[in-house]
């Protein structure tokens, strides 16, 4: 099979190499899936680099959301078993964690649904306790992890102000649903979030970014306001300055969407469930901006890496529908 392989770690475009393999062996309790779509996450630019959480041995295949096809003919959503990720032909999963695709989205779509969706409604839900008519700001709104955030929060009822960066993006955030649109390298943040929500601020802040835009939020998030630390995708790790929330009387939430799989996977079930209910009444729907070969995932994923990307960018394996 077609397979990419990190041998050593780098930036993405560098180190990804395509290779002829034998497809895996699925191990006790994993499923080996034919790959019908894999969605590029920024984890995946982070595995290449060897800066993620998790660091598989090398060579590894990046890839940790895809579509695929159970050897019985079951269309299926997982995250890969690493090292034998999705940016390949066929990518093994653990079978106890595999979801089935939900009818409403094609395969592009469906890989795309799975951790940045499920990352949004447990921030938004389970996390922050969002509630109907109450103001959301959106960092990186037009990115595949803020788009997701961005439909959840207004199929909750919330107000959502997004924040991107450049014109190109300000229309995709507004496509999207966002009640606010800012751009941050024209406007101020902290003045049109207070202008807009008459000087309460933003009642839940997901930021997906850290660095800047978490400094810009403590100065405009509401009087008992969360936010929501979701990522740091700008690569510098905010320092909270906790005298400031105190005064302030906001909070500070951490969300790590993995601990679920293995703290309370029955609340991942649950979550997949009803995000399959809001894919059918078309309430989210996940925003495929590029569907690319295999042969070019190198390339797209550095895309990712540099921040150039809206929405989602799919590979889609020769002779596999998108």
């Amino acid at each position: 099979m077609q397979v990419w392989r990190v041998h050593q770690n780098g930036e993405p475009g560098e180190v990804m190499r395509l290779e002829e393999t034998p497809a895996p062996t699925p191990g006790d309790g994993q499923l080996l899936l034919k790959v019908r779509a894999a969605n590029i996450n920024f984890p995946d630019a982070l595995l290449c680099r060897g800066e993620y959480q998790v660091r598989p041995p090398l060579p590894f295949t990046p890839g940790v959301e895809i579509c695929g096809e159970t050897e019985d003919g079951r269309r299926v959503i997982a995250n890969p078993a690493l090292p034998y990720g999705g940016f390949a032909e066929y990518a093994l999963a653990d079978e106890a964690a595999v979801l089935p695709a939900p009818d409403a989205l094609d395969d592009a779509e469906a890989a795309a649904l799975h951790i940045g969706y499920q990352t949004g409604w447990f921030g938004l839900h389970r996390r922050a306790q969002l509630q109907a008519g109450e103001t959301l700001l959106v960092h990186a709104a037009a990115g595949g992890v803020g788009s997701a955030a961005v439909q959840l929060g207004k199929a909750a009822g919330a107000k959502v102000i997004g924040v991107v960066g450049g014109a190109d993006k300000v229309r995709v955030a507004e496509e999207l649903g966002c009640d606010t649109v800012i751009d941050r390298r024209q406007d101020d943040i902290v003045s049109v979030v207070k202008e807009v929500t008459g000087g309460r601020g933003a009642d839940v802040v997901y930021d997906p970014v850290g660095g800047d835009a978490y400094a810009k939020s403590t100065k405009c998030v509401a009087f008992e306001g969360r936010i929501l630390v979701v990522g740091f995708a700008s690569g510098a790790i905010p320092t909270p300055g906790l005298n400031h929330a105190l005064v302030k009387n906001y909070s500070i939430v951490g969300l790590h969407w993995g601990l679920y799989n293995t703290k309370d996977p029955r609340a991942v079930r649950h979550c997949h469930d009803t995000l399959t209910e809001l894919a059918a009444k078309g309430a989210i729907k996940p925003l495929i901006s590029e569907r690319v070969a295999l042969k070019d995932a190198a390339a797209a994923v550095q895309r990712v890496a540099d921040g150039i990307t809206t929405g989602r960018v799919a590979v889609v394996p020769e002779g596999a529908t998108a």
